[in-house]
């Protein structure tokens, strides 16, 4: 078990320096000069030759006129910074500066990675709560009006763009009921502390927490529908049906189990999704998310600060691949991932 999870870690680590060196060098593609930008402000005042000198110079310090290959060594922190002779790059915890908030990008990222994760946490427990015990009863009551019902609306649900679901919430919860604040993440100007900031919280993010859930509705309740009609069909559980087995015990001991490999793929694989999905939900709701801040971040061409985010994505897509993997052995013994 140890030596198979080294082994993952170890591949882990070869994909995410891949990667990162492909998003590097995609973005170092853009056609902008960060020293010609620092130094726009200044243009006017100087004279040609004392801007093409200052802008030279400029260049050698930044380390642009290195190849790509060291420039990425510094930026990943693998080599040391020309300025300083430090290492101090992704590796040592340096994100970069934002330019366009002229802060250290850690600073920046701090608020909104909590948040991000906090509204996805959230939409993953309601989702889980509703898809898996209605996508069980479906399948144990197959051709019933209330799985004829759901297969139905879970098809109308999964056709649905996520932007437009969150629209007619709007208009429903908001314009039409009053329920619900149409956005941000908190009363303004509240200083509310402890459980009181925290339900507060909760009250402005529950519309968008209620479109989320919604929108994963369809496509996992359909896919654990599916996954328990097929462990339903199994031979073995014939058997233990015949041996006159609780049908409480064929269902969430034997069925479920067998069902539940391929299911906790998908479980895990929508909950990284949502992370990106959350991006579309953060800008309509106007929440302080990775999402709003990454959109940020490309209209204002601050690409230190797109790489940082986008770091974050990578990073919580390889631990859910580890974790799936892991996850295979632990609910399904046949498995082995000790070899």
């Amino acid at each position: 078990m140890t030596k198979y999870i080294l082994k993952r870690i170890g591949y882990l680590f070869l994909v995410f320096f891949i990667v990162s060196f492909l998003m590097y060098a995609l973005y170092n593609l853009i056609p902008e000069d960060p020293a010609r930008n620092q130094l726009e402000a200044q243009k006017k005042a100087l004279k040609p030759e004392v801007y093409q000198r200052m802008y030279e110079e400029l260049r050698e310090e930044m380390g642009l006129n290195d190849s790509l290959v060291v420039r990425y060594a510094r930026w990943m922190g693998l080599a040391p910074q020309k300025q300083t002779g430090k290492l101090d790059g992704l590796l040592e915890g340096n994100l970069g500066k934002s330019n366009y908030f002229k802060k250290d990008v850690i600073e920046v990222v701090q608020g909104p990675i909590g948040n991000t994760i906090f509204i996805n946490i959230f939409a993953t427990i309601l989702a889980l709560g509703i898809t898996i015990p209605l996508g069980i009863y479906c399948a144990v009551h197959k051709g019933g009006k209330l799985d004829n019902f759901t297969q139905v609306f879970t098809i109308i649900g999964y056709s649905i763009p996520i932007y437009i679901t969150a629209l007619v919430f709007i208009y429903v919860f908001v314009v039409l009921l009053g329920w619900f604040p149409i956005g941000g993440m908190g009363t303004p100007g509240a200083e509310y502390t402890g459980m009181k900031a925290f339900w507060d919280k909760l009250y402005y993010i529950s519309l968008p927490l209620i479109v989320m859930t919604f929108g994963s509705l369809g496509g996992m309740t359909r896919y654990v529908r599916s996954s328990m009609i097929d462990a339903l069909s199994m031979d073995h559980i014939k058997t233990a049906r015949a041996k006159g087995v609780k049908e409480k015990v064929v269902i969430y001991s034997h069925a479920w189990r067998n069902a539940l490999l391929p299911v906790i793929t998908l479980i895990i694989g929508w909950f990284l999704g949502i992370f990106s999905g959350s991006v579309i939900i953060e800008n309509t709701f106007n929440l302080n998310g990775m999402g709003k801040l990454y959109i940020t971040a490309l209209n204002n061409h601050d690409w230190e600060l797109t790489l940082g985010i986008q770091m974050f994505y990578t990073v919580v897509s390889l631990i859910g691949a580890l974790v799936i993997d892991l996850s295979y052995g632990l609910v399904d013994p046949r498995v082995r991932i000790d070899k």
